[in-house]
């Protein structure tokens, strides 16, 4: 008969072994954690500070100013709202450090990177600069942003997956790659010139579907694309346009039906990389759709301010001046951010990150959803 210590250190061992193994609710368990590191890309709805006051998009900045920041930091981080991005609540999903912004050479980037900068496009800057279309004023794009991972991947021991695939496996094997929305500057910045959507589409997709390519190519394993939100929904859109081009969501109807669109062709190129990639988890986020139905019942996620800037100036329907941005002295707060869809004319509150986050990490809006991922990167682990 076993004696009442050797009892005690079995029923101990299975407590112990439980406890590390079990993981529940929205927070990942540390110990059961899927990923050590997320890789993270795209624009002012990703970066977490690689752009400073002054050098970010023209006519947002002052995001280094209060009341950037004030809701969640209680201070400016550099991030375009008032707390947490998408980005944050998928490093909070992981039970993993907020990331670092590339930029920051004190910063400890071991559980991974953000590359994302504020006004970048996918389209090279040389094209705006070409076609004269000065409103572009932030050099960085999609290439720049692979150009640093690169250098980031070679500091890791990986060159690629032929000269260093040892290397390049341990670095992708447990990471996360997600490649925000990219491609509203790209739109955005050809308003009022000779260049067509269409151009901008063409070259848009081409630019954003070889990064993912290269991404892929690199090894890559599991990755998450963000599509386009419903751009004619934000407070700037509505401001530059007339009243006759309206949707079923009250939003600038010509501007979401190029959105949408230009999702749909992004959705079928990725299509192809996961018979190109088989061993590649990859995921669409339905930004579009995910935005389009808090858009349709509000009220059901706590917004009552849809188009109205939280933070801005002039009041009246939208409270947004161009010249009177947010952070600058003209402009002021609200008094509470989670009922405001947009924070200062571009960029979202953390409510709404919050809302469209929780519909991405464990609703229906990914696809395949992203417990999918969490669990084929599990399975990985055990085999």
């Amino acid at each position: 008969m076993p004696s009442l210590f050797t009892i005690f250190f079995s029923l101990f061992t299975i407590l112990v072994l439980a406890s590390s193994t079990h993981g529940s609710g929205t927070r990942t368990g540390t110990n059961t954690r899927p990923f050590k590191k997320i890789f993270a890309f795209g624009d002012s709805y990703t970066d977490t500070g690689n752009t400073v006051s002054g050098n970010g998009p023209a006519g947002f900045s002052f995001v280094s100013n209060p009341p950037y920041g004030s809701t969640f930091f209680h201070h400016p981080t550099n991030r375009y709202s008032d707390g947490r991005l998408v980005i944050d609540f998928v490093a909070e999903k992981l039970s993993l450090p907020y990331l670092s912004a590339y930029r920051n050479n004190k910063a400890d980037k071991s559980n991974g990177v953000n590359f994302a900068v504020a006004g970048s496009t996918a389209i090279e800057h040389r094209f705006f600069v070409r076609n004269n279309l000065t409103l572009n004023i932030t050099p960085q794009s999609l290439q720049t942003q692979l150009y640093w991972f690169d250098k980031f991947l070679a500091t890791q021991g990986c060159v690629n997956m032929t000269t260093t695939p040892n290397q390049c496996k341990a670095v992708f094997d447990e990471a996360l790659i997600w490649v925000g929305e990219i491609g509203a500057n790209d739109y955005a910045y050809i308003i009022g010139s000779t260049v067509t959507g269409n151009t901008i589409q063409h070259l848009a997709l081409k630019r954003s579907t070889n990064f993912v390519q290269a991404l892929l190519n690199k090894g890559a394993k599991y990755v998450v694309v963000q599509g386009l939100p419903t751009t004619g929904c934000l407070t700037l859109s509505m401001y530059l346009s007339g009243d006759d081009d309206r949707d079923d969501i009250g939003c600038l109807g010509s501007q979401n039906r190029q959105s949408y669109s230009h999702n749909t062709i992004y959705q079928a190129k990725l299509e192809d990389f996961r018979k190109e990639f088989p061993e590649a988890v990859i995921v669409y986020a339905d930004y579009w759709n995910a935005y389009h139905t808090v858009m349709k019942n509000p009220t059901k996620y706590g917004f009552k301010e849809l188009y109205k800037v939280c933070c801005g100036t002039g009041g009246g329907e939208l409270n947004f001046d161009f010249f009177g941005a947010c952070g600058s002295p003209a402009s002021s707060m609200c008094t509470v951010p989670s009922q405001y869809i947009n924070w200062d004319g571009v960029h979202l509150t953390e409510g709404m990150y919050k809302v469209v986050s929780e519909m991405f990490l464990n609703g229906t809006f990914t696809h395949p959803p992203f417990d999918y991922l969490i669990k084929k990167k599990m399975q990985a682990g055990i085999n």
